[in-house]
């Protein structure tokens, strides 16, 4: 994302100037615009005009159209964001207060007006135009017949590629079958890694399996890369890491980035920091459960009490049609950071955020035990 103007005075109001440069900029853009805020951007619009003999004919104009946003639609596998609302500014072709859906594509600019920039809004601006954080780690989950090349960004994991080729069993007599199945699927993914894979981005391509999927498919892809000489695959071969997972299915990835060797390789991406704090979370909440706790409620009173060394929140909260409870987690963030915590926001489009939703979106590990909390809980249980 570039950051062509930023303007924000005092009190939080004020308009920045975007341009999405990549996929990953729809989803900041979408986590920036909220219900409410107006936006500027050149957008196509039909227009009809009568000619003098009375026949009409309907043209597509570029013009630009500033709409108050009343609701936005962000598609993830088109990385597309969409933006309905009443045009707010005089202009040739749209009349004030109609409708229109402005469509937000990639290296084209918008202008984001808010009534009030938050620090979460702010610090979001500032990870989308930092060129550093993004997508820098690939990987292929795969099983016999089954593989998902991923692409994993400092906030989400998309699936680029699914293959999935019908392999017979190996029998005996058959095993040619088996071997001509498995050569064909095995040609699939490694395609789908020359497409899908920008080798000059990525520092890392883990290839993870069951059993030994993983190697014979790492032998069959260099026997063909020397074979075709394939400069991108022999110039990249260091980047490729062999890992073990329990499928081929999408949800393995989440241990695959907890492997310890894993986390070495990608450490300095934001990906693993946040897998990292979430396996923290968890180990502490079966050693010390009395530090470590989810759900509002308990977070906002370990935060009065200034304890929370690390608060885990999920960018899902951010998005809340309810602007005061936008405000109360911006609030927590705000505090649990001035009182010298540490604070993760976790995508929801991540693995590690689908599993930080799963606990109310936000957790915290705390400085100190609170078994109050703990009593809390266990009270509020006998009472419901």
């Amino acid at each position: 994302m570039k950051l062509l103007h930023k303007d924000i005075d005092k009190g939080g109001q004020g308009v920045v100037t975007l341009i999405p440069e990549e996929p990953e900029d729809m989803w900041h853009a979408y986590n920036l615009i909220a219900e409410g805020d107006s936006v500027k951007s050149s957008t196509i619009r039909k227009v009809q005009s009568e000619s003098s003999t009375g026949s009409s004919t309907s043209n597509r104009i570029r013009t630009t159209l500033t709409i108050t946003v009343e609701s936005i639609d962000f598609d993830t596998q088109a990385c597309m964001l969409r933006l309905k609302g009443r045009n707010i500014e005089e202009n040739q072709y749209v009349k004030m207060g109609a409708y229109h859906t402005l469509d937000l594509e990639l290296n084209r600019k918008f202008i984001l007006r808010k009534q009030e920039w938050d620090s979460v809004g702010l610090e979001r601006i500032d990870v989308a135009c930092d060129p550093t954080k993004s997508a820098d780690v690939a990987a292929v989950i795969m099983q016999e017949g089954l593989a998902h090349v991923c692409l994993i960004t400092s906030s989400m994991t998309l699936v680029r590629a699914k293959i999935d080729v019908n392999i017979p069993r190996k029998r005996k007599g058959f095993a040619q079958q088996h071997e001509k199945a498995l050569a064909k699927f095995y040609e699939q993914v490694m395609q789908a890694i020359l497409r899908h894979v920008d080798f000059d981005v990525v520092k890392c391509v883990l290839i993870a399996s069951p059993g030994f999927v993983r190697d014979q498919f790492f032998d069959y892809m260099f026997q063909m890369a020397v074979k075709t000489d394939n400069k991108i695959l022999l110039e990249n071969k260091s980047k490729f890491m062999l890992v073990h997972s329990s499928s081929g299915f999408k949800h393995s990835l989440k241990e695959v980035l907890q492997d310890p060797a894993v986390m070495v390789k990608i450490s300095n991406t934001k990906a693993a920091s946040e897998v990292k704090a979430l396996e923290q979370f968890y180990t502490t909440l079966q050693c010390e459960p009395a530090k470590a706790f989810y759900g509002k409620k308990h977070i906002e009173k370990a935060n009065e009490a200034q304890a929370i060394e690390t608060l885990l929140i999920s960018d899902k909260l951010f998005r809340c049609d309810d602007v005061k409870l936008r405000k109360e987690y911006v609030g927590l963030v705000d505090s649990a950071r001035e009182s010298g915590g540490d604070v993760k926001i976790f995508s929801s489009m991540h693995i590690s955020g689908e599993q930080l939703e799963q606990l109310t979106g936000i957790a915290a590990v705390l400085r100190f035990p609170m078994p109050e909390l703990e009593e809390d809980s266990e009270d509020e249980e006998e009472g419901g």
